[in-house]
């Protein structure tokens, strides 16, 4: 998802300035990686639900599970939580596709560089001192800010998200001061102001750079081949892991054959043996992280 400057774990983010995003030298290993993922789907392996689980107030799931298959439904213990607020839905994309099947949404390559602030907010969620952020849209979109908005609140206050270390707190605010934005934009605007920080996303991927967590379009609408079939699921992914950057996290890589692959590492480049999961922390608190990545 992106590359960094080092970064010690685990320290929450206090200066501005420093950035983060999936790219130098990037093109060839990424999309290799992107073909290595599609070859991974087909031949199996735990998929991630998106089901609803425990929140700092309610909350949205997602736990690696043994099959093959993405679920639309939760399963196990998970299905006796209570439903999440519903996100809009989003299509199924295969990887493999030569072009754009009608159910694809289309991305613009880039738009005015402008932003609509999802109005209203949230109660604080987690423990420790509030980080206020706002949720924007670009400008000319077909997505609701609202809708996005809504999301991002239901990933942050999830109790496998940041929130369980015990330590970050987060609210949605429309106005006033705020400690970091979460910007879903064109792959352009992504390219542009990530670039402002020296960061190349190739126009493929998110970044996180000063207080703006820039989310690609296209990832946000299409995931990856490993979660073409999960969306939603990938959308907490995304999240999560710049987010985490934004809080002082760096990359990290699988640490180990079929274990749950850690938040803050680059997915999108390689499962390495680890299995699908887009939450910082497991069900049972722990924090879900590998070697550390120079």
């Amino acid at each position: 998802m992106t590359a960094h400057r080092a970064t010690p774990p685990r320290t929450r983010r206090r200066r501005s300035g420093r950035a983060h995003a999936a790219a130098r030298g990037r093109k060839a290993p990424l999309w290799g990686g992107l073909a290595a993922l599609t070859l991974l789907g087909a031949t199996g392996f735990a998929a991630v639900g998106w089901t609803s689980a425990d929140r700092g107030g309610a909350g949205i799931g997602a736990g690696a599970g043994g099959d093959s298959a993405a679920r639309d439904e939760p399963t196990g213990r998970a299905a006796s939580s209570p439903a999440p607020r519903s996100p809009s839905a989003s299509p199924s994309v295969s990887p493999s596709s030569p072009s754009a099947r009608p159910s694809e949404p289309v991305i613009p390559a880039t738009g005015p560089g402008t932003f609509t602030t999802a109005s209203g907010g949230s109660a604080k969620v987690g423990k420790g001192t509030v980080l206020r952020y706002r949720v924007e849209v670009e400008d000319g979109l077909k997505l609701s800010a609202a809708a996005v908005a809504e999301q991002v609140e239901d990933i942050l206050a999830d109790r496998r998200g940041w929130t369980a270390d015990g330590r970050s707190a987060f609210q949605r605010v429309s106005g006033g001061s705020t400690d970091f934005v979460v910007r879903v934009a064109t792959p352009g605007t992504v390219d542009k102001i990530c670039g402002q920080y020296g960061l190349d996303t190739g126009g493929e991927v998110n970044c996180s750079v000063d207080k703006n967590v820039m989310v690609n379009l296209k990832r946000w609408e299409l995931a990856t081949p490993v979660y073409a079939k999960d969306v939603t699921s990938y959308r907490a992914l995304i999240i999560n892991h710049e987010v985490g950057h934004f809080l002082g996290h760096g990359h990290v890589t699988c640490p180990g054959p079929g274990k749950p692959a850690p938040a803050m590492m680059q997915q999108i480049k390689g499962m390495h043996g680890c299995v699908p999961n887009v939450w910082p922390y497991d069900d049972e608190g722990r924090y879900v992280t590998g070697p550390a990545v120079p």
